[in-house]
């Protein structure tokens, strides 16, 4: 009997270890989305500041091409953890049939949106629209 509850005792302690590792992956995930924002703006401004000093309008292509990037990879970082979210949904599940310690979230693709859907959920859609219209409205105000 004794060696019975250690053994469970041995599965629960690898199994919060598993959603340890999981919810790691997630953090690291978001911070990433984060960044991506910061450097997004900071990215696209400094390449608006360049085109409005009058060196060059193809500058504000180059923002255009910018903003566009980092929404995409931004979307493809939130998708990411979508994926993991339900691994450790899964995961944290008695008498699951994840094995241990597996990273692998190729199970939850068909249930989760893909990475265009994504990219439009309003979350990303407000943040990474609002720059792409103020390179547009820059566009506008240095070409004309």
């Amino acid at each position: 009997m004794l060696r019975c509850v250690s053994c469970l005792r041995g599965a629960m302690e690898d199994r919060i270890k598993h959603l340890e590792m999981i919810q790691a992956v997630i953090g690291r995930l978001s911070q990433h989305s984060f960044l991506i924002k910061g450097w997004s703006v900071t990215l696209v401004a400094a390449i608006i500041a360049l085109s409005a000093d009058g060196s060059d309008e193809r500058f504000v292509w180059m923002a255009y091409f910018a903003s566009f990037a980092f929404w995409c990879l931004d979307g493809h970082f939130l998708r990411t953890e979508k994926l993991f979210r339900a691994l450790y949904d899964d995961v944290r599940q008695p008498g699951t049939e994840v094995p241990p310690f597996s990273m692998d979230t190729s199970r939850y693709k068909a249930t989760c949106p893909n990475t265009l859907k994504v990219c439009f959920s309003w979350t990303l859609f407000l943040f990474h629209a609002t720059v792409f219209a103020s390179v547009i409205l820059m566009m506008i105000v240095i070409v004309f």
